[in-house]
């Protein structure tokens, strides 16, 4: 089935963020830099890749705010020098009164920022293995989706914990998104069990591509993160895993094409009726 848009090279960079801002930008400018060598159009970075550190005091007294943030600046030049489309799947920015976000920022080939987004669910839970995480303690959330039209494709923008609550992908899916971005750094508990699936749940109830790319591994903080970056077709199909939580590179074609047909296929985005729930005692 014809598309009026050519099919593009994504990639995912999957890393293991530390504690030091600039080492962790290196790390990214590395693999950035190969993953457009290898051909990507499209390139993904995860959640937080310029710093995972759990204690919230040594991190906030190191954080500066959006202007102050020299990794910003780099990445900008990346995508130029690269003529690439950039999507940093998420930096801790200081936002001052104590608090900071977890943005995401896509840049353009000319260096551009061309849109931000903030996660909008934060990550508070405790987990049976008794870790337990309170994100919006740290974190401000968002409050806006963002779809972003771009010549290569209309990107819906999310973050890690948004790819539990479904609704967001529906909206961002009617609202034109052709490729969920889904930049993670999920726990090695909760990766083993929800990653691949909820993941390739989004890619089919919306018959759009899921972009994944992760933190893996054990990480200076003294977190571990699950890894195995994913892109995921939109029929289900997984067309490209990271192996195991190993900083590094995965690719896949990105065919328009075949979210067109999905959704044809598919048409439950257009077929959605509202309902209201009734509780009825037994």
């Amino acid at each position: 089935m014809a598309s009026s848009t050519p099919p593009f090279i994504a990639a995912c960079v999957q890393m293991r963020s530390g504690l030091d801002r600039a080492v962790n930008t290196q790390d990214a400018l590395a693999l950035i830099a190969e993953a457009a060598s290898g051909g990507a159009r499209f390139v993904a970075t995860p959640e937080m890749t310029n710093v995972i550190d759990s204690k919230s005091s040594r991190l906030m007294a190191a954080l500066p705010s959006e202007d102050a943030l020299e990794e910003i600046s780099a990445f900008s030049t990346a995508a130029k020098e690269h003529g690439i489309w950039l999507l940093i799947g998420s930096l801790a920015v200081n936002i001052g009164g104590g608090k900071a976000a977890n943005r995401g920022f896509l840049f353009g080939p000319n260096g551009e920022i061309v849109a931000r987004y903030d996660k909008l669910h934060m990550f508070d839970v405790d987990l049976p293995n008794g870790e337990s995480w309170k994100e919006s303690k740290v974190y401000e959330a968002g409050s806006e989706a963002i779809v972003v039209d771009t010549p290569l494709a209309k990107l819906g923008l999310t973050i890690c914990y948004d790819v539990r609550f479904p609704r967001l992908y529906r909206e961002l899916a009617q609202a034109g998104a052709e490729v969920l971005c889904v930049p993670a750094a999920f726990t090695r508990q909760t990766g083993e069990a929800h990653w691949k699936v909820l993941l390739t749940a989004r890619a089919i109830e919306n018959g759009a591509f899921v972009v994944a790319p992760a933190q893996g591994g054990h990480h200076e903080d003294g977190r571990e993160t699950y890894g195995h970056s994913m892109i995921i077709g939109p029929w289900g199909e997984v067309l490209a895993e990271a192996n195991d939580d190993t900083p590094g590179l995965i690719f896949a074609k990105i065919d328009l094409a075949a979210s067109k047909e999905a959704r044809q296929r598919i048409p439950n985005l257009g077929l959605e009726q509202n309902f209201k729930i009734s509780k009825v005692r037994a």
